[in-house]
C-alpha cells in the first residue's frame, strides 16, 4: 500500500495545509511532525509563491512573509528530506505552474521523488492541460492530483476517469479562506465521480470548524482545511506548534465521530 493509499484506508482523512517557511522552516518541519502525531493523515504543503491566484488573504500573507524571509523551492525539498529520514508521513506539495516550469519541471519532479513527496497539486493547470505536467509526474512516481469544482458540470465524469491518488473537491467557488457557511454541492460532485471510479475524494476550500468538517465528511473520504490552520500559525507565530496540534486533534475526532 502506497502513502497515499494508506492516508485514506483508516477511515475519514484529515488533511491540514500550511505554507512552508511560515514562520520558519524549522517551525514547518515541527508543524509536520507534530500534526502527523496529533492525527493528521496526510499534510498539504505549500510552497510559497508570489501570486497565488486560488488563495485568499492568509494564505497569501503567509506566502509574503516566507519568500520576505528567503525561503525557496530548494530549501523546500531539503527540509522534506529531512522529514523523509524520521517520519512517513504521506506529504502533497501544492504549487503553481510558474515556479515549477521556471525551476524546470523534470527536475522538479525528480527533486519531489528524491524528497519523498507523495502528490503534487497545481490549481492553476486544468485538466485539459495536465499533460504539461503528467509526463514528468509518471516518470518520477509522483502522482498528480485532479482538482474538481461546482463548475466543472459534465467534465466531472471525465477528470474523475483519470484521476490518481485522490480528487480535491473544491466545496465552493472563489478562492480560500475561511467561510461561515459553505456550497453543499460537495456532495453531489462526490456521487459524480463515484460513478466514475472508486477513489478516495476530499473536500476543501473554506472549511474552518469542527462542525463544518464533520458536516462535509458525512460525503467524502477526507477533509482539507488550509486558512483555519495557518491562521493559527500567523497568531502564534514560533509558538504555533502546539496550538494547530490542538486544532488538528479536534478536527480528527470530529470527522472521524
Amino acid at each position: 500500500m502506497s502513502r497515499l493509499e494508506r492516508a485514506f484506508s483508516r477511515g475519514k482523512a484529515f488533511i491540514p495545509f500550511i505554507t512552508a517557511g511560515d514562520p520558519s522552516m524549522t517551525v514547518t518541519e515541527q508543524l509536520i511532525y507534530t500534526m502527523y502525531e496529533a492525527g493528521a493523515d496526510l499534510i498539504e504543503v505549500g510552497i510559497p509563491f508570489s501570486d497565488p491566484v486560488a488563495e485568499g488573504p492568509v494564505i497569501q500573507a503567509a506566502d509574503e512573509r516566507a519568500l520576505a524571509s528567503g525561503v525557496t523551492v530548494d530549501d523546500v525539498f531539503a527540509m522534506m528530506q529531512r522529514v523523509r529520514n524520521k517520519c512517513d508521513v504521506p506529504v502533497a506539495l501544492m504549487t503553481y505552474v510558474n515556479p515549477v516550469a521556471t525551476y524546470g519541471t523534470d527536475r522538479f519532479m525528480m527533486n519531489c521523488s528524491k524528497a519523498g513527496i507523495d502528490a503534487v497539486i497545481v490549481p492553476d493547470v486544468p485538466f485539459e492541460e495536465r499533460d504539461e505536467l503528467l509526463p514528468y509526474c509518471r516518470k518520477h512516481g509522483i502522482t498528480l492530483i485532479s482538482m474538481i469544482a461546482p463548475t466543472s458540470g459534465e467534465r466531472i465524469r471525465m477528470i474523475a476517469a483519470e484521476a490518481e491518488g485522490f480528487v480535491y473537491c473544491v466545496s465552493s467557488l472563489g478562492v480560500t479562506g475561511i467561510r461561515e457557511r459553505i456550497g453543499y454541492e460537495a456532495g453531489e460532485m462526490i456521487k459524480a465521480v463515484k460513478a466514475v471510479k472508486d477513489i478516495p475524494c476530499a473536500i476543501g476550500f473554506g472549511i474552518s470548524t469542527p462542525e463544518q468538517a464533520a458536516e462535509l465528511a458525512v460525503w467524502g473520504d477526507g477533509i482539507i482545511v488550509g486558512s483555519a490552520v495557518v491562521k493559527i500559525v500567523e497568531e502564534y507565530g514560533e509558538n504555533c506548534v502546539g496550538h494547530v496540534a490542538e486544532y488538528v486533534r479536534r478536527m480528527k475526532a470530529a470527522i472521524s465521530g
